[in-house]
């Protein structure tokens, strides 16, 4: 009566369960990356347009352009799993935006 215990006990191993957390992780970061930074660049370019009718001089609708680009580079370096860089690329980008709205 010495069979072997150990045959067939352990449930098997479905797709789910073979894939780590981290990577669930990074591609949700990497999708909140891009996400971000699409919005981003979408506020800035619809800021720009919008100062471009009213605005005195043309530093403000380019500064609202450029932190655009610098938002869609971003989202951009998001996507290829850069989310670190692109983090800090996203805040340049605002604060660019930023800038050029109080010199208005």
């Amino acid at each position: 009566m010495s069979t072997r215990t150990d045959s067939d006990t352990e449930p098997a191993i479905t797709e789910a369960e073979d894939r780590p957390d981290h990577v669930e992780d990074a591609r949700r970061a990497r999708w909140l990356a891009v996400g971000t930074g699409v919005l981003l660049t979408l506020a800035g370019l619809a800021a720009s347009l919008f100062k471009l009718t009213g605005a005195p001089s043309a530093r403000v609708p380019a500064a609202y352009g450029l932190g655009a680009a610098v938002c869609a580079l971003a989202a951009a370096l998001g996507a290829r799993g850069r989310t670190r860089r692109a983090l800090w690329l996203m805040i340049a980008g605002t604060m660019v935006m930023a800038l050029g709205d109080q010199s208005d």
